[in-house]
């Protein structure tokens, strides 16, 4: 372990010193995606920018960040042996986790390598797992939680259930996007959760059976995300987002989030807390901790605010600053990891003191190919942007455009970028 520390320790000195190069020259900085989607096409722009050369591996070909990538690979990046060889192939400086579908026992061996993994093989390790990451926010950082118990059995989330009282939510220890997740009301409908638990867990090398969280179910007035930015200056956080979700999955945000000054330090603060103990654990192994983190924090009807999770990546509710900040969360993540320092001026808001921006997703139903038209209406009023994913297909659902607006306050900034939205003609063929 001394020696995989001492090497990984090396790297990171080499990465303060890394130079900017060119993509076509024999020096560059060679970057990987473990999955190329539009925010991972965000970022591969802006690491372009500053003389990157880019690789965008996902599961499928045509993802929005293999589009602008210098080279893209189609792979299965949950099978180890499938991600070594990309790893072998490609010899990255970088490997930038963009999902969590990945075998990240070889996210570790790389990096004891020496190679530089966004934020860090350990901190993608806990953060992928509910119970990694609960135990150090709550008991190892002393961060507010809902009160919560784990469970590895049907017996042992019943009784976990009756500990932390009813109503409660159970989810898999490992999952995204709400799946597995329940809301349980009654004793009786403690089977059925369990069942859901197991269904929706990802499934890759978790055995047989996914351990459970059961936590209480807070009385939630709104939910808060706040950008935070570890590179080779320190710490800094964003202002707080607000964010509508539906079914799991984010569907508006806004910056700032609201004028209560008081609200935003504790959040803040807590943000901050987060991701110091993440990034001490990173150290502790060797590695870097440098990227942007997303702090989910939910604010309660009596005005306390409690810790959630991390996503040890941009955020999907930071697409909002590609409209409200100097720099957006993409750039902020690209010259963090770049190690480039990142200080209160970059993360400052660019709209007008007392002004809002506002993000909304655009979710396209149907079969085949999205194609939108109207878009010079649609973009006709003044403070609006748009971005087009250009995913190959939509089959079901799926997010794959956002509307971009400033406003002069909450309601305007929603009101106009649910304009833009609602503006487009979108088909599917």
């Amino acid at each position: 372990m001394t020696q995989n520390v001492d090497s990984a320790t090396c790297a990171v000195s080499a990465v303060h010193n890394r130079p900017l190069g060119t993509p076509l020259g024999k020096k560059p900085t060679r970057v990987l995606f473990l999955g190329a989607g539009e925010l991972g096409k965000e970022v591969a722009i802006e690491l372009m920018r500053l003389g990157a050369w880019v690789c965008a591996a996902d599961s499928y070909a045509g993802a929005p960040a293999q589009q602008v990538a210098h080279e893209a690979r189609v792979l299965d990046m949950a099978n180890a042996a499938k991600l070594r060889a990309l790893f072998d192939e490609v010899k990255p400086d970088i490997i930038v986790p963009e999902v969590e579908a990945i075998a990240t026992s070889e996210l570790a061996d790389a990096a004891a390598r020496g190679v530089q993994v966004v934020p860090s093989a350990e901190i993608a390790a806990i953060c992928m797992d509910r119970e990694r990451l609960r135990v150090l926010a709550h008991e190892e950082l002393g961060l507010p939680t809902t009160p919560y118990r784990f469970a590895g059995s049907l017996e042992e989330l019943r009784a976990g259930a009756d500990e932390v009282g009813y109503p409660c939510v159970v989810k898999p220890v490992m999952s995204s996007s709400g799946h597995g997740q329940s809301v349980v009301r009654t004793p009786e409908a403690i089977d059925a959760a369990w069942d859901e638990a197991q269904m929706g867990r990802r499934a890759a090398g978790e055995g047989d059976v996914s351990r459970v969280i059961v936590e209480a179910l807070a009385p939630l007035e709104r939910e808060l995300t706040v950008l935070t930015v570890s590179s080779s200056a320190g710490i800094v956080t964003c202002e707080p987002i607000g964010q509508r979700q539906e079914s799991g999955d984010y569907r508006e945000s806004w910056q700032p989030a609201g004028d209560d000054a008081t609200e935003a330090e504790r959040a803040k603060s807590i943000a901050r807390k987060a991701v110091e103990g993440l990034v001490a654990h990173a150290k502790a192994t060797g590695e870097t901790g440098w990227g942007v983190f997303g702090v989910e924090l939910f604010v309660l009807t009596d005005g306390s605010i409690l810790f959630n999770e991390v996503s040890p990546r941009p955020h999907d509710t930071g697409m909002v600053t590609m409209a409200s900040q100097r720099l957006s969360e993409f750039a902020l993540h690209a010259r963090a990891i770049l190690g480039l320092p990142i200080t209160p001026d970059h993360v400052a808001l660019s709209i007008p003191a007392g002004s809002v921006a506002a993000s909304h997703a655009i979710v396209v139903a149907g079969d085949g190919e999205a194609v939108f038209a109207n878009a010079a209406q649609a973009l006709a009023e003044p403070g609006t942007d748009l971005r087009v994913f250009a995913k190959p297909e939509v089959h079901g659902h799926r997010r794959m455009a956002v509307a971009l607006a400033v406003g002069d306050n909450e309601a305007d900034a929603r009101a106009k970028a649910t304009r833009v939205a609602d503006s487009l003609d979108i088909q599917v063929l």
